[in-house]
C-alpha cells in the first residue's frame, strides 16, 4: 500500500515517549532532554511552562530537607457531585494518580539557601490547581505549623480558581485562608506569595494577592475573571498584554517579576532581610 493510502487512524504517540517537547506559547519544538534541562523555560520566548509541585520543590527547598506535613489532608465529597462527564469523587481519584498528590496543594517545612521556612506548592495538573476543602485546611494548617514553629511562609499558587464541585465550601476556603494568612501576620511573621502560570479566581482573589511582597515568574497569567467575561461584560476590547505578569506588575498588583532560575535565590534575600 503506498503511504498516500495508508489509513490516518493511528493511535497517538503517548506524551512520555514523544521526542518533542512544543512551547505552549510559541509553539516551537525541542528536544525533552533540552527542554527539561531548560527548566520548562522556552529557550526560543522565555515562556516559563507549568511544571509539578515536586518539581517546583526540587528547584526551591534545599536538597534533602522538604518535609511534608498534613499529607492525609484530602477532599471533601459532600454534595457527592455528579455531573455529565461523571462523578466529582472519580475526578479526584483520577487526578490523585495522574499526579501523585493528594490534593491540589502540597505543604511542609524546608530551608530556602539556609533559611528555614514553611513552604507551599500548588500543582496545576490536580484538578486544575482548584481550591477545595483540603486545599484550604492544607494551607491554614501550614500557617497555623508557621506560628508554632516561628518560620515565614511561602506559596506557589497556580490555580484556576475555586473547586465548585463542593459547592459554597469551596469558596469558604477563600475567607480561611486569608483569615489564616492575617494570623501569621500578626504574629509578625512574613508571607511571600508567588504566582506562577495561572493565578486566577478564587486563589487569586484570596491567599494569593495578600504576600507581604508579592511576586511573579514572567508571563504569568494573573488575573480574576477571564478575559471573555470581562469583555463581554464591559463591552470593551481589552489590551492584549491584559492579565500578564507584566501587565500586572506594570499597575502595581505585584512588587516584582522573578525569572524561575533565579527565584530561590531571590526568596533566599528575602529571608535574610527579614532576619530569617
Amino acid at each position: 500500500m503506498g503511504w498516500y493510502e495508508q489509513k490516518k487512524d493511528r493511535a497517538p504517540v503517548p506524551p512520555e515517549k514523544a521526542i518533542w517537547a512544543v512551547c505552549p506559547k510559541c509553539k516551537s519544538h525541542f528536544g525533552k532532554k533540552a527542554w527539561k534541562d531548560a527548566g520548562g523555560i522556552c529557550p526560543k520566548c522565555n515562556y516559563h511552562s507549568r511544571i509539578s509541585a515536586r518539581e517546583r520543590i526540587a528547584i526551591t527547598a534545599d536538597e534533602g530537607t522538604f518535609e511534608e506535613i498534613c499529607a492525609g489532608v484530602g477532599y471533601s465529597d459532600h454534595l457527592k457531585f455528579h455531573d455529565a462527564s461523571g462523578a466529582y469523587k472519580d475526578k479526584v481519584e483520577a487526578a490523585k494518580a495522574k499526579t501523585g498528590e493528594g490534593e491540589s496543594v502540597t505543604v511542609g517545612r524546608c530551608k530556602i539557601g539556609g533559611h528555614a521556612a514553611m513552604l507551599g506548592v500548588m500543582d496545576f495538573a490536580f484538578m486544575g490547581g482548584s481550591l477545595g476543602t483540603g486545599t484550604g485546611e492544607r494551607i491554614a494548617r501550614a500557617c497555623e505549623e508557621a506560628v508554632a514553629k516561628r518560620l515565614p511562609l511561602v506559596i506557589f499558587s497556580a490555580s484556576g480558581g475555586a473547586r465548585m464541585h463542593e459547592g459554597i465550601l469551596s469558596l469558604m476556603q477563600m475567607a480561611k485562608t486569608s483569615a489564616a494568612i492575617a494570623a501569621l501576620k500578626k504574629a509578625g511573621l512574613p508571607f511571600i506569595s508567588v504566582l506562577t502560570d495561572p493565578t486566577t479566581g478564587g486563589v487569586s482573589a484570596s491567599y494569593a494577592m495578600l504576600g507581604d511582597i508579592n511576586i511573579s515568574e514572567p508571563r504569568a497569567l494573573v488575573g480574576f475573571a477571564g478575559r471573555r467575561v470581562i469583555e463581554s461584560t464591559i463591552r470593551q476590547k481589552l489590551p492584549d498584554d491584559f492579565q500578564s505578569a507584566e501587565y500586572t506588575e506594570k499597575h502595581g498588583f505585584i512588587d516584582r517579576i522573578v525569572e524561575r532560575g533565579e527565584m530561590k535565590a531571590f526568596i533566599a534575600r528575602m529571608l535574610d532581610f527579614w532576619g530569617f
